[in-house]
């Protein structure tokens, strides 16, 4: 029940830090900073913005699977069509596949003539897949993933040791991101806002697996 009982404190951190990373990421478009076609490398802010993005993320996925049993992990709750397994099968498979797709698109040209496609600013698009409906259809489009969690401590590993490798990417990127564009569901958006999109479709998940920790009939051990 340990999960269960900090439920309501992390969620009051995880929400001060998703407020504190908005209002990083509004004082960048109003400086002018964030998403504009001049910039073809990525400023400091930027970068500062996706990190802590992507480190926020990860560590509120860690919060909220810690100490978590196989039982746990398998708990089917009225209020989720998946478990808490399941969920991190997919951000498993999305781990991969997603930064995989990236990797692919940075290895052709540049195409600054196409930024008139980009409709969307960097807060629309964590905006975007902030919205109920946005995030289900896009995670409908990502095929799950049988992986074999025992307990919290296979997953922790994974979840752990996976985003060394991308933290380190967006510190030390010279890629123009701004002008390689990818298609999603919510249209063309550019490689940096493809970077905050992976970081947004976590704490969907997340979200996900808070509701399932708060079902009343949620499994003690």
């Amino acid at each position: 029940m340990e999960a269960k009982s900090h439920l309501t404190h992390n969620n009051f951190k995880a929400m001060l830090k998703r407020t504190k990373g908005r209002i990083l990421l509004t004082a960048l478009v109003i400086t002018g900073l964030a998403g504009t076609i001049k910039n073809t490398a990525l400023t400091s802010q930027e970068r500062k913005f996706a990190v802590s993005q992507l480190r926020g993320s990860r560590s509120d996925l860690l919060k909220s699977i810690n100490g978590l049993s196989a039982a746990q992990l398998d708990f089917k709750s009225n209020s989720d069509n998946w478990t808490i397994k399941e969920h991190l099968d997919y951000l498993a498979f999305a781990e991969k596949t997603l930064w995989t797709k990236l990797e692919t698109v940075l290895k052709s040209p540049a195409t600054p003539e196409n930024r008139h496609l980009v409709s969307l600013s960097d807060e629309g698009v964590l905006n975007a897949v902030d919205g109920t409906n946005n995030f289900i259809r896009y995670a409908a489009s990502i095929p799950g993933v049988a992986t074999n969690w025992h307990g919290y401590w296979d997953a922790a590993s994974f979840f752990k040791s996976s985003p060394a490798k991308h933290l380190k990417f967006i510190k030390t990127t010279t890629s123009d991101l701004r002008n390689r564009l990818i298609y999603t569901p919510m249209g063309w958006i550019d490689c940096y806002q493809f970077i905050l999109l992976m970081t947004a479709y976590s704490e969907g998940h997340i979200r996900q697996i808070r509701h399932i920790l708060a079902d009343p009939q949620f499994p003690a051990q």
